[in-house]
């Protein structure tokens, strides 16, 4: 008997051990799985690191761009597109204008009333509209029969005190933020697609010409009188409200900047100097590359798999399209090889593109205790449950990364401009200010993002030079300098009462 219980008792003790050696196993296995979590977000840190040292080796990358895409064509990168706007609206304009501002998965469609110097802006109306993902990719005919039948739709929504005076056509300025060939004021051939859009048919075409045979099947009588990109529109419209503003940048689902230039440092302009000696330059700053960039292996894959590899690599690192895709992309290599979600990789986490920029800066904002809100949007987009505050903060951390990343960048891309234009510095005796406006999604909403982008700014520039250099938010300015434009390159300007 005594025999039979020490037995059972060598076997149970035995079964013990097994048990405990089996925990211990898992316990090694899952701190050895988190050392490879924090090990791929450490290495993914120092990848995209960006110590001063290397922003102002960005910044001087592309002044060097800016001066070889201003001397010829193809000469850079930086396509640095002149973009036949030379004067600025006076703030004399009057009437009733329209303006289309096309520039990612929604348009806008926009009615501004002018009252000359007194009034300025009287009235402004906008409606936004959703454009379906098929015609993204479908013919060129579709996507711009849609939208000039959601323009027709807003004018007819005119008030009786509201219409343009009769025998006169409506007058619309287009804002179209993609990369145009501009052959006049009102006329440019698209070079290609970019944020997602793939209409093949309109590539090569004079997209005014595409919008007017839209319009026209519309029934509608209204004429494109400027053709303008997102980033010159916010320039004209910041103008308009401040004379200091000397470029505009645009951080939304994708990102731009557009600057004044002398006339005379555009080597590749071939007509007439203008009699205001200036000349908007539309810089297409998204294409921007250079070997100062700190581009990871997630930049890389997103790069291949995009619809337009080699092309757009500054904006794939700080534009709103992109951001969360490179957190998914960070997280999916987690979930591979560090196990972070289970033994199994969550099927929507495979998914490109289903972790948009917004959800990630909800998440990057969470300041409840427990990270409630990383918890939610895991859920709601990933079917991802019961995580850990331990995974939720790792999380947080990726955001953080990207979004530092970006925003840094950007200012870095600024300070390239300003030092193109010599206000990098300041000169003995000069106190002249320079303003910058931005506009988009992404600088409007991402909080973190902007006062990253801001800071970072004046940390390049230093504190004396600081001084002189503001940053303004251009509260749509894109869609009301579009107006303004039209309004200063109308066709009754000459008829007019003096």
């Amino acid at each position: 008997m005594w025999l039979m219980a020490a037995g059972a008792a060598v076997v149970c003790a035995a079964a013990v051990c097994a048990a405990a050696a089996l925990v211990v196993r898992h316990r090694m296995k899952s701190s050895g799985k988190w050392a490879r979590a924090l090990s791929i977000l450490k290495e993914f840190e120092e990848k995209c690191g960006t110590p001063s040292s290397k922003l102002k080796q960005v910044a001087d990358a592309m002044t060097v761009e800016m001066h070889a895409g201003l001397a010829s064509e193809g000469g850079s990168k930086l396509k640095m597109i002149i973009s036949y706007v030379h004067n600025f609206p006076t703030g004399d304009e009057k009437g009733l204008f329209y303006a289309l501002d096309l520039g990612g998965t929604n348009f806008r469609v926009l009615r501004v009333h002018l009252g000359g110097k007194e009034s300025r802006v009287v009235k402004q109306e906008f409606e936004e509209v959703s454009i379906p993902a098929h015609l993204m990719t479908g013919s060129s005919d579709e996507l711009f029969d849609y939208i000039a039948s959601a323009l027709a739709k807003f004018v007819a929504t005119e008030s009786d005190s509201q219409h343009v005076s009769p025998g006169r056509q409506r007058e619309l300025g287009f804002t179209f933020s993609f990369p145009v060939r501009q052959t006049s004021i009102s006329s440019g051939t698209l070079i290609k697609w970019t944020k997602g859009f793939s209409v093949e048919d309109t590539v090569g075409q004079d997209v005014v010409g595409e919008l007017t045979k839209a319009i026209e099947r519309a029934g509608l009588d209204m004429r494109v009188a400027a053709l303008v990109n997102d980033t010159v529109g916010t320039l004209a419209g910041g103008r308009y409200n401040n004379p200091d503003v000397a470029a505009a940048v645009i951080l939304g689902t994708g990102t731009n900047a557009a600057y004044v230039e002398h006339a005379h440092a555009i080597p590749k302009w071939h007509g007439l100097l203008p009699k205001s000696g200036e000349m908007v330059i539309n810089m297409e700053w998204g294409n921007f590359r250079s070997s100062h960039l700190p581009l990871t292996e997630y930049d890389q894959a997103l790069d291949a798999g995009s619809l337009n590899p080699g092309e757009q690599i500054f904006e794939k690192m700080i534009s709103g399209m992109y951001l969360g895709e490179i957190v998914r992309r960070v997280l999916c290599k987690m979930a591979e090889e560090a196990a972070i979600f289970g033994d199994t990789v969550p099927p929507k986490l495979k998914i490109p593109f289903i972790l948009r920029t917004p959800h990630t800066s909800a998440m990057h904002h969470d300041t409840s205790p427990d990270l409630k809100v990383v918890a939610t949007k895991l859920k709601d987009i990933l079917e991802i449950s019961n995580t850990s505050l331990k995974l939720r903060k790792l999380i947080v951390e990726v955001c953080d990364i990207v979004a530092t990343r970006g925003a840094r960048l950007s200012a870095a891309g600024i300070v390239g401009i300003l030092k193109k234009l010599g206000r990098d510095t300041v000169k003995d005796g000069e106190k002249q200010k320079s303003v910058v406006a931005l506009d988009g999604g992404l600088y409007e909403h991402y909080t973190k993002f902007r006062t990253c982008m801001e800071n970072t700014l004046w940390e390049l520039l230093g504190e004396e030079a600081s001084e002189n250099i503001a940053v303004e938010h251009s509260m749509d300015g894109s869609g009301i300098g579009a107006a303004l434009l039209a309004a200063s390159h109308s066709q009754y300007i000459e008829v007019e009462e003096p």
